[in-house]
């Protein structure tokens, strides 16, 4: 977790570090999760790494905060650092400039002391699926034993019709929901039955069955079609759709309007996902459930990854801001960076985190963007109290159309507690999300969703309400929204080249896609290399397999 105010840099360019040597094969400004992981993997093949930051804690825009922190960096003031004295190169400059990402923050309420007990994550809501491609290289670089998890015990619940129900995601759970008529129960298992059946065969290969029907392999016109219009064929109820389409294969735009969704889903996608959901279950033997969230925050990850870089020999110096690019003009190409501290470093690959605008060499610095980014709206509250009675962790999924008609996209809140180290106990922690095409829709969605889910009805004396609250129905009664911020984030695409930019956090709740881009940035810079092979991890005496999966969950 940070524990520093998020502004980087100010000091006076003598007071900086020298660095030595002043040439390296891979340099990195930013230790987000992308670049983290890239350093740990360019290390792993050999190359020789420096890996800097503005910042004096590591994460960038994957970070973990203090409360207290947040609004500079969501706001940060203009940097008024002076303009460091350049050493010698033959190579021209030029100027790096940052730009924040945040936009619309909205503030409200008053953060309960001591408000450093309150960790804030930047990335929020996200969660890592146990089966997934994180958790396997936390374990095959050694970042396994620099991070540990929880489940998210809670589950996942759907909000229907002003309502919240358990999501059936096993046949364990089909069989315990009451919510559900036989009628249902009975077409949902046949769907996890034809599903699962499909993913067997797909897990053992195609040449060990055959095609067709009769070998449990669907057909590929099933998997072509959308997502929404298979669950329809299997008859499934619009409630039980909903379930499948927007809380197991995460779906996030309304996949029923076919011909105005911003992403539909294929049968094939939505498959893909329900076998790494179903995979997840039962991984870990004392995790209850499909997904893991790390213990202080997400902000832990990037920090397990450097410390793995760290540990092939990587050099690390926070506190230290990028402030211009060295060019090789007969080249156009970027060859270095020059460091607040005056110092030009010289490498053969630059890569740098997504608030850095890489000018281009073959256009102006001040060109206008051609493609507008993508936007995400975000949420974080403080509550007094669970959504759910005696439920600590627990994801909340509200499908399109499930707060107002005009609702396109799915809005996901994550709720976490004390036993995360997060917050301090008897309070929670929760995230929401949904992507936007404009910070006002967006806004809406995250706001209806809070009004949806708490009461923003605050006491006047905090200890008062908490009383009060122990004393009443606890499932009749909304958890009191305490404090909230409310924000818009762009989604700036990662771009390739001579010096390189990393994917943004997402709108997603995991890390599959920011890991395969930088999987691919990663074969740009070392085409021949395997990407963090199982052999790169350190040595510990207590390493083998299982212990070391096992490792990850903290009970």
């Amino acid at each position: 977790m940070a524990d520093a105010p998020a502004t980087g840099g100010g000091f006076p360019a003598q007071d900086y570090p020298t660095i030595d040597p002043t040439s390296f094969d891979v340099v990195l400004c930013g230790t987000g999760l992308p670049e983290s992981v890239l350093a740990a993997a360019c290390a792993a093949a050999g190359k020789t790494v420096l890996h800097v930051d503005p910042n004096p804690f590591y994460g960038s825009l994957f970070s973990s905060l203090p409360l207290p922190s947040l609004p500079s960096f969501l706001s940060p003031s203009p940097s008024d650092d002076p303009a460091p004295s350049p050493s010698p190169s033959s190579a021209a400059a030029v100027d790096l400039r940052r730009r924040s990402p945040y936009s619309e923050v909205e503030t409200s309420g008053a953060v309960p002391e001591p408000s450093r007990r309150f960790t804030a994550d930047l990335v929020g809501p996200r969660l890592l699926y146990c089966a997934d491609e994180a958790v396997d290289l936390l374990l095959r670089s050694g970042g396994s034993h620099h991070v540990e998890f929880k489940s998210v015990e809670g589950g996942t619940l759907l909000y229907w019709d002003g309502d919240l129900y358990p999501v059936p995601d096993s046949r364990q759970a089909i069989f315990k929901d009451t919510t559900l008529q036989l009628r249902e129960k009975n077409l949902l298992f046949r769907f996890f039955k034809l599903v699962q059946a499909h993913i067997a065969v797909s897990a053992a290969g195609a040449a060990a069955a055959g095609e067709g029907e009769a070998s449990g392999r669907l057909p590929d016109e099933d998997l072509d079609l959308p997502f929404v219009e298979f669950l329809k064929r299997q008859n499934l109820s619009p409630k039980m759709r909903a379930v499948v389409l927007y809380a197991i294969a995460m779906a996030d735009y309304d996949q029923d309007g076919v011909e105005s969704c911003e992403r539909l889903l294929t049968t094939r996608e939505g498959v893909k996902t329900i076998a790494l959901y179903s995979s997840s279950i039962g991984r870990f033997a004392n995790a209850e459930g499909a997904f893991i969230y790390p213990m202080y925050g997400h902000g832990e990850l990037p920090q397990a990854f450097c410390r793995c870089a760290a540990v092939k020999g990587a050099l690390y110096v926070l506190r230290m801001p990028a402030t211009a690019l060295l060019v090789d003009e007969e080249k156009k190409r970027y060859v270095g960076i020059r460091l607040a501290s005056g110092q030009d470093i010289l490498c053969q690959q630059l890569i740098l985190d997504p608030s850095y605008e890489i000018p281009s060499l073959d256009m102006p610095s001040d060109a206008p963007v051609s493609n507008l980014p993508r936007k995400v709206a975000r949420g974080i509250c403080i509550i007094s109290s669970s959504v759910r009675q005696d439920t600590s962790n627990v994801l909340v999924v509200f499908p399109p159309k499930s707060l107002e008609e005009e609702q396109i996209t799915a809005v996901r809140v994550l709720q976490l507690s004390s036993n995360l180290a997060v917050c301090p106990p008897g309070m929670f922690m929760a995230y929401l999300s949904t992507p936007c095409t404009d910070a006002f829709t967006g806004k809406k969605c995250i706001s209806k969703a809070i009004d949806a889910l708490f009461s923003t009805k605050v006491s006047n004396d905090l200890e008062d309400h908490l009383e009060k609250n122990s004393e009443e129905n606890k499932e009749s009664v909304k958890p009191t929204l305490l404090w909230s911020c409310v924000y818009v984030q762009e989604i700036i695409q990662g771009t390739s080249g001579t010096a390189l930019s990393c994917p943004i956090p997402d709108e997603n709740m995991d890390y599959r896609s920011i890991l395969e881009s930088t999987k691919m940035l990663f074969t740009d810079i070392c085409p021949n290399e395997e990407f963090l092979p199982r052999n790169s991890a350190p040595k510990y005496a207590s390493d083998n397999d299982s212990d070391s999966a096992e490792a990850l969950y903290s009970t």
